[in-house]
């Protein structure tokens, strides 16, 4: 899949099968929409494009800081490579994107840019300066311009809305095992591992501390996780725990991996964990020994459950 950082760095010769929107989670909803249009571009020989947007549009017009999205951009582009989309425009969005109209949106965007034959879009979609066009505005230009528009039916955008809710409603209740079924795979959260404490090591539990840049990434509720993790082309399970640590008076949240059966050094690697399911609480235990009996009772409810 070829990545374009915005529409202007973006040409082809050849015809396209598009399809917009912010896509955060890459969901079960969302495949039903990718899968159309890698299906479409197929059939008709033509390429496939994704076009979505950076900062999300409510960053922009709401100033919605706060706001928690599934995937930062690198996962998202992960997860649409998977789909098999061809290409993949990651716009930069701002205030003089969103005052273009929707006939200098279709004209300049989607057909001298992407050069689109068809696009399939929710039939609730709406687009232009102030969101006042709709699906039968797209539609008149497409008879105009010369492409086909092909419309997403309300139960399939209800879904799509919907799991995007429930996903982020469910990791917020560290309720992983929900979100995992709406995602269609394992809710995973990347980052770098970097030197934290060290005090994991010295009860038996060493773990890889992983530090997250992206602040609008969702990170599910406080507890302990069985995860997993690919190193090295090898899948290693192991337990994560999300939280502050309030048995040995920790502040900070930290995410901390402790993997299986592996005696590597991972300080700077990147890695992508896996969330599979969550065991417990964070809990504040009488003592460090406590601590430590809870976590093998944890640990082998952790290779219990991928047995």
């Amino acid at each position: 899949m070829k990545i374009y950082n915005s529409i202007q760095e973006f040409t082809s010769t050849n015809k396209t099968i598009a399809t917009l929107g912010t896509f955060d989670g890459v969901h079960k909803g969302h495949k039903t929409i990718l899968e159309k249009v890698t299906k479409s571009s197929k059939n008709s020989n033509h390429d496939s494009v994704v076009l979505t947007f950076f900062p999300h549009p409510r960053m922009v017009l709401q100033q919605n800081t706060g706001i928690e999205l599934l995937n930062t951009m690198k996962e998202k582009a992960f997860l649409l490579d998977e789909c098999g989309i061809d290409n993949l425009i990651v716009h930069p969005f701002d205030k003089a994107f969103s005052r273009l109209t929707a006939e200098d949106f279709v004209k300049t965007v989607l057909v001298e840019k992407l050069n689109i034959s068809k696009i399939i879009i929710g039939y609730d979609h709406r687009f232009g300066r102030n969101r006042t066009a709709t699906i039968d505005d797209l539609i008149y230009f497409g008879e105009q311009y010369g492409f086909e528009v092909e419309q997403i039916s309300a139960l399939e955008v209800n879904e799509v809305s919907v799991s995007s809710t429930k996903i982020r409603n469910a990791l917020n209740e560290g309720d992983v095992t929900t979100a995992n079924e709406f995602l269609g795979y394992n809710y995973f959260i990347t980052g770098k591992v970097v030197k934290g404490e060290q005090r994991g090591r010295t009860i038996g539990f060493p773990t890889a501390n992983i530090a997250i840049p992206e602040d609008y990434k969702l990170i599910p509720a406080k507890g302990v996780y069985v995860a997993s993790a690919e190193i090295d082309g090898t899948v290693v399970k192991g337990m994560m725990n999300i939280g502050n640590r309030p048995t040995v008076n920790g502040t900070n949240q930290s995410i901390e991996v402790h993997f299986f059966d592996l005696d590597k050094d991972l300080y700077g690697k990147e890695l992508r964990v896996s969330l599979h399911k969550r065991l417990r609480n964070e809990e504040k235990f009488a003592s460090v020994d406590a601590l430590k009996q809870q976590l093998i009772e944890d640990k082998t409810a952790a290779l219990n459950y991928f047995k």
